[in-house]
């Protein structure tokens, strides 16, 4: 059964860092572009970072050189390394397919919160 578990979210100070992972369970990983997604309070949710199924990578400019994408394909794991923390940078995230409009069940998210 196809699962995607977040992990790794919390309360942290601005400037602070975080590392959040995507498990995906039930598919080939190895196969499918993915994303990182958030979504901040009474906002749309947002993707922000995409690492296709060759490993090359993509950022949104509200993230570019503050954040970074890795996989693990043999781990089935998807991980965001997020540094320089930002209020701006609260929300839940979700890990998702990406460059397709077909995505898998989204899981429950993890919460970020960046606050003193």
């Amino acid at each position: 059964q196809l699962q995607l578990a977040e992990s790794g979210g919390g309360l942290v100070q601005p400037r602070g860092s975080l590392r959040l992972s995507c498990a995906a369970s039930g598919i080939i990983f190895s196969n499918y572009d993915m994303g990182w997604y958030r979504q901040a309070p009474g906002k749309q949710r947002e993707l922000v970072a995409t690492i296709t199924s060759g490993g090359s990578t993509h950022y949104a400019d509200s993230i570019k050189g503050r954040f970074t994408i890795s996989r693990d394909n043999a781990l089935t794991t998807m991980y965001l390394r997020m540094n320089s923390l930002k209020p701006d940078d609260t929300a839940v995230y979700y890990c998702n397919r990406a460059l397709s409009s077909r995505k898998f069940n989204w899981g429950q998210g993890t919460q970020v919160t960046v606050s003193s």
